[in-house]
Parts: structure tokens; sequence; C-alpha cells
């Protein structure tokens, strides 16, 4: 699964992997792809640099990257307190409404809400790559859109390539203007972040779009059948996202949750606001109805909803409970049926591929000899 764009990286396989999870990045690194690791979870550059710390121990010298959450035009003077003075009461009435129609405990006294929906602010975004600047990393990705030409500016002086995620060709021409470097063309299917337009549109117009840009495929990606498809469509790779949240490596904290992941079809999943305040894909729960339901409030904008529910998230997922614990995934969930290690997902993928490039060569050879 080699092309221009994975040659460039010296990666053996076209394959881009976005995780969360320091270890998973490694393994999709040692496995021959190309690792990605989120960074819009560390809001302390401390604990980004003792990660990043890790994967340089665990990368055996092969290239990774880092994904941020970095709006391209700059907020002055906005804090995360200013932000939280703009929740209406109401929705806060709401959110506690809904936890304890379901029983949700409250967190002990003075434990902090885990994980908060700031990564997207300017500062925090730069902190972290103050930090990520350090290290040795090949790619920065903005699931944003184009970061901020100075940042695009500062990575190209350090040899860093910058991609950006698109869901039109608008968004991806505006990425080739910014002088972007590789663009995703991320599909409906995704889980996160997505927009209207599914894969099997979207990449060939984006192809068309950007050219000569390279182009990734991505959203429903989870075989190396897809793989096929998606270079077949113009793309020199893919990025998958969804398909490590059930290996080995990935760390939930939540058997339950990845019982719920494993079980899950391809149907169980909505494209919500629930979660940040924009589309986002993820599991389908009664969290995710009791706000998309018109009885409702509704969900606010980003960056408010994410931090209206930050510590709700973290009570349904401390306690497990279940008929409100979800997670960004995408459609290739109904997929995803047995945790399996990084490297089993890379054999399955490769072999997968190479039945695809032999059925689509033995097509070829039949219309060849028809044509003759």
């Amino acid at each position: 699964m080699e092309t221009e764009l994975s040659k460039r990286l010296g990666v053996q396989h076209a394959i881009f992997g976005f995780t969360p999870f320091p270890a998973v990045a490694a393994a999709i690194t040692r496995a021959g792809g190309f690792g990605v690791l989120g960074a819009v979870r560390y809001t302390a550059p401390g604990d980004l640099a003792r990660d990043l710390d890790w994967m340089q121990e665990h990368t055996d010298g092969k290239p990774y990257g880092l994904d941020v959450v970095m709006p391209a035009r700059k907020v002055e003077g906005v804090t995360e307190t200013d932000v939280e003075a703009m929740i209406p009461e109401g929705h806060r009435r709401f959110v506690e409404q809904t936890l304890a129609k379901h029983g949700v405990p409250t967190l002990a006294e003075g434990e902090a809400s885990g994980w908060r929906i700031t990564g997207w602010m300017e500062q925090v975004a730069r902190s972290q790559l103050d930090v990520a600047f350090d290290y040795p990393i090949k790619l920065l990705a903005n699931a944003l859109g184009s970061p901020p030409p100075d940042v695009v500016a500062r990575a190209h002086d350090r040899g860093v390539l910058v991609a950006a995620l698109a869901g039109s060709a608008r968004h991806a021409r505006r990425h080739a203007e910014a002088g972007i470097d590789i663009v995703v063309a991320q599909g409906y299917e995704a889980g996160g972040h997505t927009g209207e337009i599914a894969s099997m549109v979207l990449t060939p117009e984006v192809v068309d779009t950007v050219a000569p840009l390279p182009v990734l495929a991505a959203g429903g990606i989870g075989s190396g059948e897809q793989i096929a498809a998606g270079l077949a469509l113009g793309a020199q790779g893919v990025w998958l996202g969804s398909i490590w949240l059930t290996t080995t490596e990935a760390d939930l904290h939540s058997p339950a949750l990845t019982r719920k992941l494993l079980a899950a079809g391809s149907g169980d999943t909505v494209r919500s606001r629930a979660l940040t305040g924009k589309p986002a894909r993820q599991l389908r729960t009664e969290w995710t109805d009791a706000w998309d339901d018109p009885d409702g409030p509704g969900a606010l904008p980003m960056p408010l909803q994410g931090l209206l529910v930050a510590e709700a998230v973290s009570r349904i997922q401390k306690y497990e409970v279940e008929p409100l614990l979800g997670t960004p995934v995408g459609q290739i969930v109904g997929r995803m049926t047995a945790e399996r290690s990084v490297q089993q997902v890379f054999d399955d993928l490769t072999r997968g591929f190479e039945r695809a490039v032999d059925r689509i060569s033995r097509i070829a050879g039949m219309t060849g000899r028809s044509a003759s």
C-alpha cells in the first residue's frame, strides 16, 4: 500500500491512523502506518510532553504526527471563564435533570471533571504546538480546517507537513489556497465532526479540486477493500480513526463502552450536536436522543455545548451509565465486532487490500482479453 505520499513520509503503508491514545498511535507507526496522536484532550502542556516522550521511546525511530483542533481565525482575549458565563441556566438545569432521570451519581467533592473540550481555544492549541514542535513530528493535522497562516509557516520552517480535514470541495479549495500540504476528504460516514457528503462522492471531488496536492480518503473505511477503493478514487492514502477504538492497545477505561461498540451495527450512530455543538457522528444513546428531542432546549453552539456537558460526560463515563454512555464513532462500527491488536488490524487491512487488487487485476485482464 505504498503511494508517493507514503514514500515521502517514509512509511510502508499509506494508512494514517488518528487516535487519542499514545499506545495506539505508536503501534500504528510500528506496524508500518503513520500514527497521528490527537491533542485536543491535553489541556496541560506537561501531559502532552509526557506522552510525546513516550511516543519517542516506542515508535522505533519511525515517523508520527499530531492532530490539533485550532480555529483558522484568531479570537483575542476570550478565556474559558468568559465562555462559561455565556451558558444559559436553563441548559444547565436540563443537564442535571437528564442525569437525575438516569440516577447518575455526582463526582466526589473536589474531584475534577476529566476531559474538557477546550483544545479548540487559541491559547490551548498554541501551547500544544509549543510542546509538539520540540519533537520530531512529521505531520500536523487540524480538525477545524486550515490552521492560522503563522502556524502553517511555523510548521513548514521545521519541515513539518500540514494536513486539514475537509467535508466539501469548497473547504478543500480553501485549504489549498492556505498552503496546506495534504487534504483529508472526510465523508459523512466518519466519526466525530463530519459534513453531509458521502466518501464515494467526496473523495474524487476533492482530488480533482486540489490536484496535484495529495488527498487522504476518510469516513467509513475499515477494510483493505475500502482502502483500495479510496486509492482507486485518486486518494494517496486513507485516514482511519474509529477502527482503533476497539483495539487492545486502546484505553477507553470502560468495559461497558467497549461492549457497546462491539455490539453496535452500522445504523447505530447519529450525527448529533450533543457533544460539542457541531454535528458529530457518535453512538446513538439516550443522551443524544435527549439533546436531539425537539421538546428539549437543543444543543448550544460550539464551544458552549462542550463546556456545558464536560462534567456530565465525565460522570456518565466514570459510573458507566450504559443508556447514556457513548463516544464519537463512525458507521464502520458495524465491522468492529471483536477486540484485536493494532497489528492484527493491519494484517487484516493488508490482506483485504491484496484481495481487492487481485480481483480488479483479474477483471482488467478479462476486459483486455475481450477487447483483443
